[in-house]
């Protein structure tokens, strides 16, 4: 089995991190403070479309973009945190899968939270924004880390907290299962998946259970 995590409300919690990188680069750009709400609803896009869909001009999206960048290396480590179950959930799901990342976030920056967490070495890719052209809803992300690794009759997961998870996966023709410790809600999860979980280590013990039942069958 090939289990491929999202990371923002998924495994991680960098809520604080992404508002205060989002209105610092507005304090510096000398730009119309946004709300956090309307930032929040946002997150799990990419930097660009986030400071787009916020009324930037295209023009200075890179340099907003930049600017949050700068910030959230400097905060990133101190103001992010695991969420509750998240390290249970990959010492678990590590025991019987192989486990991968796919985000939105700059995969550099990415790694350096999750070795921050030690929990980078139980991964064997991770798939961020800047290694694909097209960023999820887009199959790329995905099928970009299914490259990576030997998807010979392996069933493959991917576990997400938005939609965007969710799409990606049914664009390239993967499994999927929503949690609840992130930003979309029960109504809006449940029009792309059947499988809606709390968080991360439900999901993980759901797909031990499954592999269970097969392995059990097979034999």
């Amino acid at each position: 089995m090939i289990i491929l995590f999202d990371l923002d409300g998924t495994l991680i919690d960098s809520t604080e991190a992404i508002l205060e990188s989002f209105h610092h680069s507005f304090a510096i750009h000398k730009y119309p403070k946004q709300s956090d709400e309307e930032i929040k609803s946002l997150i799990g896009y990419p930097l660009d479309i986030m400071y787009e869909n916020l009324g930037v001009d295209k023009e200075l999206i890179w340099d907003f973009v930049a600017t949050y960048k700068e910030h959230y290396r400097e905060i990133s480590t101190q103001k992010t945190e695991l969420l509750k179950n998240a390290k249970e959930a990959v010492l678990l799901a590590k025991e019987f899968a192989i486990l991968g990342i796919v985000t939105t976030k700059t995969g550099r920056y990415s790694r350096v939270l999750m070795e921050h967490f030690g929990l980078m070495e139980h991964f064997d890719v991770l798939i961020g924004r800047e290694d694909v052209q097209n960023p999820k809803p887009h199959e790329e992300p995905i099928l970009k880390a299914l490259e990576k690794l030997n998807t010979k009759n392996r069933e493959i997961w991917m576990i997400g907290d938005t939609k965007l998870d969710l799409i990606s996966a049914k664009n390239a023709n993967v499994n999927s299962i929503a949690v609840l410790s992130g930003y979309d809600d029960l109504d809006t999860l449940k029009k792309f998946t059947d499988v809606i979980l709390n968080d991360a280590l439900e999901a993980t013990l759901y797909l031990q259970n499954r592999k269970k039942q097969h392995t059990s069958l097979s034999s």
